[in-house]
């Protein structure tokens, strides 16, 4: 999980406290950046922020333990295992289409390596170098999660509004960790009309 990324991209492209939505692993980042390279944003969303310890799913911590394990099943029992995986992101079945484009990139022979080895280089330590820095921040600032994330509970999301927003946060009902799936339009309305 790399902070020098945004941060030579701020760089590059000559930006200036952007607004940024960020989900999953891109809250982490954003805080990363944030809290470490000093970059700012103009206001900051996350929705399911792997941001704060623990995270990781029972099968995230089985391939963190057994990554060599999951390099020889074939494509058949690969596409299942991916498929699980994901259909338990989100709390409403996933459409064809969506499941189809989550699982895509990983679906070629590079790309079911590709999936463990991604899996198995998820670090807690990552999150926690930089929890104890988690404060409000200096932008507007609104953090939004699923009623039913199975992934990343409800009391994930609290204890991260609490930390960054002073205990504001928007709760996503029928909604799990996809919520870009379960309710878009929450996403697009926390946009259009923030709760700052």
């Amino acid at each position: 999980m790399s902070n020098r990324l945004p941060a030579h991209l701020f760089a590059q492209w000559g930006l200036d406290r952007p607004s940024l939505l960020c989900h999953d692993f891109g809250g982490a980042t954003a805080l990363r950046a944030y809290c470490l390279n000093g970059l700012r944003y103009r206001d900051l969303t996350v929705f399911a922020a792997v941001a704060l310890a623990p995270w990781g799913s029972p099968f995230v911590a089985h391939v963190r333990n057994h990554q060599a394990a999951f390099a020889g099943p074939p494509a058949y029992a690969h596409d299942a295992i991916l498929a699980a995986y994901l259909l338990s992101a989100a709390h409403k079945p996933l459409r064809a289409e969506a499941l189809e484009l989550y699982r895509s990139p990983w679906r070629s022979a590079a790309g079911h390596a590709a999936f463990y080895r991604q899996i198995a280089q998820m670090d807690q330590a990552f999150t926690d170098e930089i929890e104890p820095h988690y404060g409000p921040l200096d932008c507007p600032t609104q953090a939004l999660w699923g009623a039913q994330d199975d992934w990343l509970p409800f009391e994930q999301g609290k204890r991260l509004a609490d930390l960054l927003t002073g205990g504001r946060r928007q709760i996503v009902p029928e909604a799990g960790y996809l919520i870009q799936d379960d309710a878009p339009e929450a996403i697009v309305a926390a946009m259009l009309n923030p709760r700052w």
